[in-house]
């Protein structure tokens, strides 16, 4: 399922201004830090993401060219806060959500769009 643009734009310009108040604290909520392609600026995303046998795992529901996803695979990673602390993203890449081997809600959100960015969490930062 991909979630119609409109919304994301929403999402963008009021929600994500909310949510990035208390996301890093409460998960499985986050905020993925990373950075524009061409403008060198700073982004944060608020995220739902899981920890599973692939790597951490964050459903993409807008599909696979949302911008904050292209930042990351750009940089080759980026930054993640999450439950109160902050940690790189390492290789993000982009697989099938039907690869995604988790079980219970983490299964069944991380396969709910049909692409999920995986990465592996590096050391704390």
């Amino acid at each position: 399922m991909q979630i119609p643009s409109v919304v994301a734009t929403v999402n963008k310009h009021v929600t994500n201004r909310v949510q990035g108040l208390w996301a890093w604290l409460i998960p499985p909520w986050a905020v993925v830090l990373h950075t524009g392609r061409t403008s060198g600026r700073a982004y944060r995303t608020p995220v739902v993401g899981f920890h599973t046998p692939q790597g951490f795992a964050i459903p993409v529901l807008y599909g696979p060219h949302t911008q904050w996803v292209k930042n990351l695979i750009a940089a080759n990673g980026g930054e993640i806060r999450r439950a109160g602390r902050r940690h790189q993203l390492i290789e993000p890449r982009m697989i099938p959500a039907e690869e995604i081997t988790a079980s219970g809600v983490a299964g069944r959100y991380t396969r709910a769009g049909t692409w999920t960015l995986v990465a592996t969490i590096g050391p704390r930062i």
